[in-house]
């Protein structure tokens, strides 16, 4: 995906804080939705988003789904981000 679904992803306030608490570690669909006052289907569309953006993961483990910081695409943006500004310094 390209830095467009990154940052539709990233304009979006319950999702920012899904990242943020994802930064701890892989959390289940549960314990993230234990944090907002959104309905499932809500929170499924968000993390959907997310997903398509490339900035979590999933993975299955028995019942249950997982989600996970995807790291390489915020590295990514870094880099773009680092590269204008060195482009400035010149």
């Amino acid at each position: 995906m390209g830095f467009q679904d990154t940052f539709k992803a990233l304009s979006d306030r319950t999702r920012r804080e899904i990242l943020t608490l994802l930064r701890a570690g892989p959390l289940s669909v549960g314990e993230i939705g234990s944090h907002f006052d959104i309905s499932g289907a809500t929170l499924s569309h968000h993390l959907a988003i997310l997903k398509q953006a490339d900035l979590i993961a999933d993975s299955k483990k028995g019942k249950f789904i997982y989600y996970e910081l995807n790291t390489t695409v915020l590295d990514d943006i870094l880099v773009w981000l680092k590269s204008l500004t060195e482009e400035d310094a010149k």
